[in-house]
C-alpha cells in the first residue's frame, strides 16, 4: 500500500533527524504501528485469488424455472457461450444471419451487454450478425483481479470475443465489422480502432467517455479513486454499499461536476422509460436496474472491475486525447485517398459516427462536439437525440435506423 510506505519513509526521515522532529517522530510511529494493525485486518483474501468469480457457475446449476426469474438468465441473448481465456470465463452472445453485416457492441461500465440487448435485436432484424459480451467483471464474464482494466485488456477481450466465432470476424474475406461503444465502451471502441483500424468498415460511438475534460471530475472521484490513498478493502465497502443502496435512477443535475455515483446513475433508465425497454426476446421483464442491482450483489468480482475501470479505464481525456488524435491522423490519411483505397485498408473516413444525448449530463455534448471534432480532425458526424445519456437502451429502434445509414 502507498501510505503504508509513505510512512515508512517518514519514519526513517524522522529518526535522522530526531532532535528536531520528536513530536513527528511520536505521530509517525503511533501511524505506522496503526498502519500495520490496519494492512492486517483490511487485507482482503478474495484480491488473492488472480480471477474473481461470475455468478456462471452457481447459476447454471440451477433449475430452469429457477433460471427464468432471474433479472439476468444465462440465455438472456440466443447464442449465449462461455469463452475459457487466461483472464477467466468470457461470456459471448453473437446470432444473426451469418452473411450478414457484422456489427460488434461494447457496453458500458456499469451495465452487462443485456443494456444493448434491445439494439442487438433491432439490428438483427434488419439483417445484420451481431456480437455482443460482458466485459471482465460484469454480467457472465469473470473478473481478473490482478490486471488493470485498461486499453490493454479491453482490447485483448475484443480480440478474445471475436476469435471465438465460428464466423471469420478479421481474415480475409470476413467484410470487417462495424464497431460500436457505448459510454465506457465508446472509449474501448476508439482506443481498439486506433490500433486496428485495418479490421473494421465503420465506427459508431454512442455517448462515448474517453474526451470526459478533467474539470468535469468531482474532488470526491478524484480522491475516493486515487490508488494508495484508501486501503482496497475500505473503497471495495465503501463502493460496494453505495452501489448496492439503489435504486439509482435520478440524472445528474445539469452543470453538476461528474461524481462515481453519476457513471452508475446515468447508465440506468428512469423508471418511466424501464417499462418500455424490451431488452431480451425471450424474457420480455429484463430491464437494466433491476440486471445491475443483481450483478451488484452476485459478481464476486464486479466492485472490483467498477473500481479498476474508473481508475485505469479510457474515460479521461487527460489519459486518451493521444488515442482519438492517433485515430484522427490515420482518418485524415485515409480522407485523401480513393473510396476503394480506403475500404481496403480499413476504416473509411467518412464511416465515423457519434451519437449523443441532448440532455446527457455525463457525456456532455457541448463539450464531446469540439473535442471530439478536433481530435478526429473533423473526420466524424455526429447525430442527437432528445434523451439523456441512456438512449442506447431506450431508443434502440431510431438508434439501428441511424446505423443502417452507416454500415450500407
Amino acid at each position: 500500500m502507498a501510505w503504508y510506505s509513505q510512512t515508512v519513509d517518514s519514519l526513517s526521515h524522522s529518526l535522522g533527524n530526531s532532535r528536531a522532529q520528536l513530536p513527528l517522530l511520536a505521530v509517525t510511529g503511533a501511524s505506522f504501528t496503526l498502519g500495520l494493525l490496519f494492512r492486517s485486518l483490511l487485507s482482503d483474501p478474495q484480491l488473492e485469488s488472480t480471477v474473481l468469480d461470475s455468478p456462471r457457475k452457481k447459476v447454471l446449476s440451477v433449475s430452469d424455472s429457477v433460471n427464468r426469474e432471474l433479472p439476468l438468465p444465462t440465455d438472456v441473448l440466443p447464442g449465449a457461450r462461455d469463452v475459457p481465456t487466461p483472464y477467466g470465463s468470457l461470456r459471448v452472445y453473437e446470432w444473426g444471419p451469418e452473411d450478414g453485416p457484422k456489427v460488434l457492441l461494447v457496453h458500458g461500465i456499469t451495465t452487462p451487454c443485456i443494456a444493448l440487448g434491445g439494439l442487438a435485436h433491432a439490428l438483427v432484424d434488419r439483417g445484420c450478425r451481431v456480437l455482443l459480451f460482458d466485459l471482465f467483471g460484469r454480467g457472465y464474464s469473470d473478473c481478473p483481479s490482478d490486471i488493470p482494466q485498461d486499453d490493454r485488456l479491453f482490447t485483448t477481450q475484443i480480440l478474445l470475443a471475436l476469435n471465438s466465432s465460428v464466423l471469420s470476424w478479421t481474415g480475409a474475406g470476413s467484410g470487417k465489422f462495424c464497431l460500436v461503444g457505448y459510454s465506457l465502451g465508446g472509449g474501448i471502441a476508439t482506443a481498439f480502432a486506433s490500433y486496428f483500424p485495418q479490421f473494421l468498415s465503420s465506427l459508431v460511438l454512442l455517448a462515448p467517455a474517453g474526451l470526459i475534460r478533467d474539470s468535469q471530475i468531482s474532488f470526491q472521484s478524484r480522491l475516493l479513486y486515487s490508488h494508495g490513498l484508501v486501503p482496497e478493502r475500505v473503497l471495495g465497502f465503501l463502493v460496494g454499499r453505495r452501489l448496492r443502496a439503489g435504486p439509482l435512477t435520478t440524472p445528474k443535475l445539469k452543470g453538476k461536476k461528474i461524481t462515481a455515483e453519476d457513471a452508475l446513475t446515468e447508465e440506468l433508465s428512469t423508471q418511466g422509460t424501464a417499462d418500455v425497454q424490451r431488452l431480451s426476446r425471450t424474457y420480455p421483464h429484463i430491464n437494466v436496474p433491476d440486471a445491475v442491482k443483481w450483478q451488484v450483489n452476485e459478481h464476486a468480482g464486479f466492485v472490483h472491475a467498477f473500481m479498476s475501470s474508473m481508475r485505469h479505464g479510457p474515460i479521461l481525456q487527460q489519459r486518451q486525447r493521444e488515442t482519438w488524435e492517433r485515430l484522427g491522423a490515420f482518418l485524415s490519411a485515409q480522407n485523401k485517398l480513393s473510396q476503394e483505397e480506403q475500404y481496403i485498408n480499413g476504416l473509411p473516413s467518412d464511416k465515423v459516427v457519434i451519437m449523443c444525448g441532448d440532455h446527457d449530463s455525463v457525456i456532455v455534448k457541448d463539450e464531446l462536439v469540439p473535442d471530439a471534432t478536433a481530435a478526429l480532425q473533423g473526420q466524424v458526424s455526429f447525430k442527437y437525440f432528445n434523451a439523456g445519456h441512456e438512449f442506447p437502451s431506450t431508443k434502440y429502434e431510431e438508434v439501428a435506423q441511424h446505423m443502417m445509414e452507416i454500415i450500407n
